[in-house]
């Protein structure tokens, strides 16, 4: 039972043959933006201790072609990461040096849309809002930076907070009942106790939050994102109730 791989780049397409059955399988994957300059890479191996390396004339030295496969097929499974962890990846700006950053969330984003558009940025970043009732509740802050800043407590009914970034941020107990929490990063964040009563809640993630005892009464959400939420081992019955985990 001999199993062939093949990697051909005369046009960067990669081709794998597999004989394991009597009918052939044959696979495809082609990149318009991945260019070889070796050409006729074949690479092959074979169940047995023998095996071969094949080049188009002239020849290329046999560590070259070992080196040249193993670096295309790597860069062949790069190519295929997703925005999604582009961004992950992706620096933060430096925090901001206005003293007064922390309250521009007492204005927040005079022409905020629900794209995450913004006139400058909200930097929150560490700034402390705790058991506040008043001052925030029905503000934009649309792509606002709120990681590790606490809201505790805090009132946040009708926010609009649509591509925030709040990685490793605290809201025990924070009312979020007709938000608007669209594609929101709340990655390692505290949210123990919160309240999500009708909020928007498409496209956020909670990789590795505290979600227990937080309230996802009629939440708005979309089946892959419930699914992923679902995965949180914090949440309690009454959480996954509500969602309707399985």
């Amino acid at each position: 039972m001999a199993t062939t791989v093949s990697l051909s780049f005369p046009r960067t397409s990669f081709t794998f043959l597999n004989f394991h059955s009597p009918t052939s399988t044959f696979c495809s994957t082609k990149s318009s933006k991945l260019f070889s300059p070796i050409r006729g890479v074949a690479c092959s191996s074979s169940s047995s201790s023998s095996s071969r390396i094949e080049t188009s004339k002239p020849q290329i030295p046999q560590t070259l072609t070992n080196l040249a496969c193993g670096l295309l097929a790597a860069l062949a499974l790069t190519t295929t990461a997703t925005p999604m962890t582009l961004a992950a990846n992706s620096r933060l700006p430096p925090l901001s040096t206005d003293p007064n950053r922390c309250e521009r969330a007492f204005v927040g984003n005079t022409i905020g849309q629900a794209n995450g558009v913004y006139d400058s940025v909200i930097d929150l970043r560490f700034c402390d809002f705790t058991n506040d009732k008043s001052n925030i509740k029905g503000k934009t802050l649309s792509a606002a930076l709120v990681s590790d800043a606490k809201f505790d407590g805090a009132d946040l009914t009708e926010v609009v907070m649509s591509k925030a970034y709040a990685v490793g941020a605290s809201f025990k107990n924070v009312d979020f009942t007709n938000a608007v929490l669209d594609r929101v990063n709340f990655g390692k964040a505290d949210l123990q106790g919160a309240v999500f009563r009708n909020a928007v809640l498409s496209g956020s993630t909670f990789v590795d939050a505290n979600l227990n005892g937080a309230t996802f009464e009629d939440t708005i959400i979309g089946y892959i994102d419930l699914q992923n939420l679902c995965l949180n081992t914090t949440l309690n019955d009454e959480g996954r109730d509500l969602l309707g985990c399985r």
